[in-house]
């Protein structure tokens, strides 16, 4: 209940951020419940149906992501002396952050359900009643068992991510030195260490081109109905390539807090300005916070070039075009509301420049540089995502 009264009562920004997961957990919903349909009308047919629902995992752990950022972002999910008075002190926060979250989950996965009894024709009187009848197998009784086991996966794991990402929070920002100038502030201000991800992120990227590379020899997968990416010039493709796909998916999640940590490195070599100083500084203390969902955001848009390049959409189908636009609408959203949350914990540090007397241009002309530097970072790791993915094809 409380978590109901705090989300009434939450700003626009926080409720379009739980809107934008209800809608992902819908969709992610409404895939799982497809492929069991499809399961359950073509019981022989094992292989497509365990390939259906592999792909749905990959769309529940863009989901999954964004509910951690959404469970960071929330102002609820922050102590405060209110909530500590209601009872609910840091050691029950993660409590209410998971409730938030299998709440609006709660909420996609019953209009999906809805949304696919009426596709199905179950539910008859509305519009468009049994448009989808052919593709979600009308007519042939589904397990009640099975659908809510598969209805309860996606608020389940939204809620456990919610929990497990207040229980963790990021780290907190420094304080500014109390020094007399904004350049001497910029100056005395140690460098935060680099993150432990990048080497462990080439490695995993390099084992997947490896994988990719022995595992093309291998025999070629059953090829499905026109669901997955897997006829056409991506059919055959064998389950060692596709496991080289994700290990470099992964890796180059993993590298993004280095590549970010790095990039801001390279904005303080040499003698740099101010301006260039607190936006290197900046972008090496929010590295941990911002590059995980830029690695993400960069593997997703680059899986999709890939896909365009090697001209399989046409083979995806509505049900893998839906799956590919949640993981890009989920990456995007997620690194939306990282930066949104990230701005605000800078707020404390722009008011103390701003009272040291810190122009208001170079303060927006570091959040330019930062911005325009996270966009060269974003393009180069997205084509280096597709190139990486298209090597199987090429070679």
């Amino acid at each position: 209940m409380l978590a109901l009264r705090l989300a009434r009562g939450s700003a626009p920004l926080a409720l379009l951020r739980r809107l934008l997961l209800a809608g992902a957990a819908g969709c992610v919903a409404f895939l799982l419940l497809a492929a069991l349909a499809h399961a359950a009308a073509d019981p022989v047919g094992g292989r497509a149906s365990v390939l259906r629902l592999a792909w749905c995992a990959v769309p529940l752990a863009a989901t999954v992501q964004l509910a951690v950022a959404v469970a960071r972002a929330d102002p609820s999910a922050r102590p405060r002396a209110g909530l500590a008075v209601a009872g609910m002190g840091p050691a029950r926060l993660p409590a209410l952050a998971a409730a938030s979250a299998a709440v609006a989950a709660l909420l996609g996965t019953g209009l999906a359900l809805l949304v696919f009894l009426h596709l199905r024709g179950d539910l008859g009187g509305l519009p468009l009643d049994g448009a989808a009848a052919g593709a979600l197998a009308a007519g042939e009784p589904l397990p009640l068992g099975g659908m809510l086991t598969l209805l309860a996966v996606v608020p389940g794991a939204a809620a456990a991510a919610g929990a497990l990402a207040v229980r963790r929070p990021e780290p907190p920002r420094r304080d500014l030195p109390p020094v007399g100038d904004p350049a001497a502030v910029a100056r005395a201000t140690p460098p935060t260490p680099a993150p432990a991800g990048l080497p462990w992120g080439t490695a995993l990227a390099t084992a997947g081109i490896a994988l990719c590379a022995y595992g093309g020899d291998d025999a070629p997968a059953t090829p499905a109905d026109g669901w997955l990416p897997v006829t056409g010039q991506l059919g055959g493709v064998a389950a060692g390539v596709v496991g080289g796909w994700l290990l470099i998916a992964a890796g180059i999640v993993l590298a993004g807090p280095g590549v970010v940590h790095l990039s801001g490195m390279l904005l303080c070599a040499g003698r740099p300005g101010v301006m260039r100083l607190l936006a290197g500084r900046t972008l090496q203390d929010e590295s941990r916070r911002l590059g995980r969902p830029l690695g993400a955001l960069a593997a997703a848009g680059g899986a999709l070039l890939a896909a365009v390049e090697l001209d399989g959409l046409r083979e995806f189908g509505p049900l893998g075009t839906l799956g590919t636009g949640v993981v890009l609408a989920c990456a995007l959203g997620t690194v939306a509301t990282v930066a949104d949350d990230a701005r605000a914990a800078r707020r404390s540090a722009t008011a103390t420049l701003l009272r040291l007397g810190a122009p208001r241009g170079m303060l927006r002309g570091a959040a330019a540089l930062r911005a325009a530097t996270l966009l060269g970072l974003l393009l180069p790791l997205t084509w280096l995502t597709t190139f990486l993915l298209t090597l199987p094809a090429g070679g």
